[in-house]
């Protein structure tokens, strides 16, 4: 059955890490990843940086052999990263063990992941990986995919939540009477976890309802 975890780890203990000591107050999100064997170009996003010369602004990472700037809007960088394929890290654990990274956000403080396995056994394979390694991670979550059936379009538990309590507390209002960071400071998880979640409950509702099969 598909198990999804979060989990988080401290900012430097991801190569991409390195740029908070430079320019702390940035907040560097992974676009949706999923590592395989040829997989080394992820790209990611910078925001909130008062720089032009932001690949600069990486120090040097045995992890990372290569950060190029791909796109920019006003204090946003789209950037890709080529990895070390040998070094043993986070990536190499998520790699080995086959799960799809679908948030992964930094900042100074650490960063939280969310990933998604086909089988509980992946997601129990990826804790023995690194429980063996230097690894340091601290999971909030892990929980199987049980989808909701009838009036909920199979939106799974935690897009049913958030989508739900979006609603309830006036995001979709206009105007607006909460925030992402409101709500998802009730709920207990980031910003970015919260928009991340919202995304895809939306297009599961558009999948469900306002597209032919």
């Amino acid at each position: 059955m598909a198990t999804e975890m979060a989990f988080t780890v401290p900012a430097e203990d991801f190569p991409l890490g390195s740029i908070f000591e430079n320019v702390p107050g940035v907040t560097v999100e992974l676009e949706r990843l999923i590592p395989h064997e040829t997989l080394t170009n992820p790209y990611f996003w910078v925001r909130g940086a008062e720089t032009g010369e932001i690949e600069t602004e990486f120090e040097p990472h045995e992890g990372v052999a290569d950060i190029r700037l791909v796109d920019h809007i006003e204090d946003e960088y789209l950037l890709r990263a080529e990895w070390v394929r040998e070094y043993d890290g986070l990536l190499t654990a998520l790699s080995e063990t086959n799960l799809t990274v679908l948030s992964g956000v930094g900042t100074v403080d650490g960063w939280r992941f969310e990933v998604r396995g086909d089988t509980q056994e992946a997601i129990a394979e990826f804790r023995t990986h690194y429980q063996e390694s230097s690894i340091s991670i601290d999971i909030s979550m892990v929980h199987a995919l049980l989808p909701i059936q009838g009036d909920s379009f199979e939106l799974t538990e935690t897009q049913r939540e958030a989508l739900v309590l979006a609603y309830e507390r006036g995001y979709f209002d206009t105007p607006r009477e909460s925030s992402l960071e409101v709500i998802a400071a009730e709920i207990g998880i980031t910003q970015q976890s919260l928009s991340s979640r919202l995304r895809r409950g939306h297009r599961r509702l558009i999948s469900e309802t306002l597209t032919t099969p």
